[in-house]
């Protein structure tokens, strides 16, 4: 199973995630690989032509973007192509840190991750920094 992160968090975070997952894999039924969008879909891709391609694939994504659950059609396309949604909720309108989308990963990293291999799809998550649980939206 693949996990995006989306081109609004750093891909290095994708790539570090990538790297602490591969031994927690061993443990696991079904292989996690995380993924940048910008390195499968290119920069500034837009979210109508790679979320059906990654809903293909049977992915997860985490990403900064709230309007897309808020976005008729944005939503009608994840729902459609059955993925599921971690939407980090900044507390301002510039975003998260790189630390700060650094820390707000890996603090509920043991939540998506169970949510991404168990919970049927779509679904949609929100992660607040002051939030203890992913939240259902």
């Amino acid at each position: 199973m693949i996990i995006y992160i989306d081109e609004n968090i750093s891909y290095h975070i994708a790539h570090a995630l990538n790297a602490l997952q591969i031994p927690r894999n061993s443990s696991l039924s079904e292989h996690i690989e995380i993924k940048a969008t910008v390195d499968v879909f290119g920069r500034g891709a837009k979210d109508e032509d790679w979320l059906p391609q990654a809903g293909a694939e049977g992915a997860c994504v985490i990403t900064q973007d709230i309007n897309i659950h808020r976005i008729r059609h944005q939503r009608d396309l994840c729902e459609i192509h059955q993925l599921g949604m971690f939407f980090l909720k900044p507390p301002s309108k510039s975003g998260f840190s790189y630390w700060e989308s650094v820390m707000i990963i890996l603090k509920h990293w043991p939540e998506m991750e169970q949510k991404a291999l168990r919970e049927k799809r779509a679904f949609f998550y929100r992660v607040t920094a002051k939030g203890g649980k992913l939240e259902q939206v």
